[in-house]
């Protein structure tokens, strides 16, 4: 049993770490903000205060985005990078940012247009230390709305304590475990580890079978991250075509195939279109890939092309459905 000197002497060595622990967490999301809202002002200056035209702006955006994440890594997304020029424009004053807040809590509060609906939610975050999670389900609650609503403040009160049921309290230092604070370091992210040993094997197989069929394969990797409206997303491979100049993107699921599969992957190649493609790149293919208890199900997705040149072409280098399914069904016997 521990004497009360020992009890002492370990609950002060614990509020040493955890206070230095806190001011750590404090200083990195202070110092990424700060570097972010810097991104913003820059790109707002150089397009003369916001007076170009949009549809030159966007190019200009996905131009520099294609070089930053040459130079710096991920996190420079076109998408993220008007977010950081979003910020600029709706707080010029740097100090008016809270340090308490991470960049993801921000990304969040800059979807908001009214000005006193987003000062509400950042108080909020603020005062009752809400999470990114938390801010979510209050956004998509409409509590600022509900509140408008409300008769008189008894009922005012009531709808606020109601929408603080569930509320998830974030821990200081969980700031260090956001992926745009990886993003913003350079560490590279620890990625998602699939969960089933087949899906591990078919990733494993599809990668040599893919390579030895030849035709202009080359691998990308695996578990590739998406990041879309602050949530991510991951495609279990991804490989480029150069014969074809495209993207193949692969999802892989261990059970029947479902419609919003189908979704889920015109998603992707969207993003990729939008985000990853140069401007000579076709563009990307999906395939996904399912595995029943029946059957193994295939389906391809070509992004909506209109080119049905491409579209029939692309069946020379991509291997057809019967291959595939043939090559899976080899290594789950």
């Amino acid at each position: 049993m521990l004497e009360n000197n020992n009890i002492k002497m370990i609950e002060e060595i614990k509020n040493v770490i955890i206070s230095s622990r806190n001011k750590i967490a404090y200083e990195v999301n202070n110092t990424m903000l700060l570097a972010y809202w810097n991104v913003g002002r820059i790109i707002v200056e150089n397009e003369q205060n916001g007076n170009i035209k949009a549809e030159y702006g966007k190019q200009i955006m996905k131009e520099l985005s294609k070089e930053l994440r040459k130079i710096l890594g991920s996190g420079f997304s076109v998408s993220n990078l008007f977010n950081m020029r979003k910020l600029y424009i709706t707080y010029p004053k740097f100090q008016t940012l809270s340090g308490k807040l991470s960049w993801s809590h921000y990304c969040e509060l800059l979807s908001i247009e009214n000005d006193d609906e987003r000062s509400f939610y950042e108080k909020e975050c603020v005062n009752s230390n809400w999470s990114v999670r938390e801010l979510k389900r209050q956004l998509e609650t409409s509590l600022f709305e509900r509140l408008l609503l409300s008769d008189g403040e008894n009922n005012k009160e009531k709808v606020y304590e109601l929408a603080k049921v569930g509320q998830t309290l974030a821990k200081p230092d969980d700031i260090l475990k956001e992926p745009y604070v990886f993003e913003f370091l350079d560490i590279k992210e620890l990625k998602p580890i699939l969960e089933k040993d087949l899906e591990r094997k078919l990733v494993r197989h599809m990668e040599r079978f893919l390579l030895e069929l030849g035709k202009g394969f080359m691998f990308v990797g695996t578990q590739q991250r998406i990041t879309l409206s602050n949530i991510h997303y991951y495609v279990d491979m991804v490989f480029y075509n150069k014969i074809l100049k495209c993207y193949v993107l692969i999802d892989l699921k261990s059970g029947g195939m479902k419609p919003e599969y189908a979704g889920q992957m015109n998603m992707y190649l969207n993003y990729y279109n939008a985000e990853v493609n140069d401007e000579y790149d076709n563009k990307p293919i999906g395939i996904i890939l399912c595995k029943s208890k029946k059957s193994i199900d295939m389906e391809y997705a070509l992004g909506g092309l209109a080119n049905n040149i491409f579209a029939s072409t692309y069946t020379y280098y991509i291997p057809n459905k019967e291959q595939l399914i043939s090559e899976i069904e080899k290594i789950l016997n």
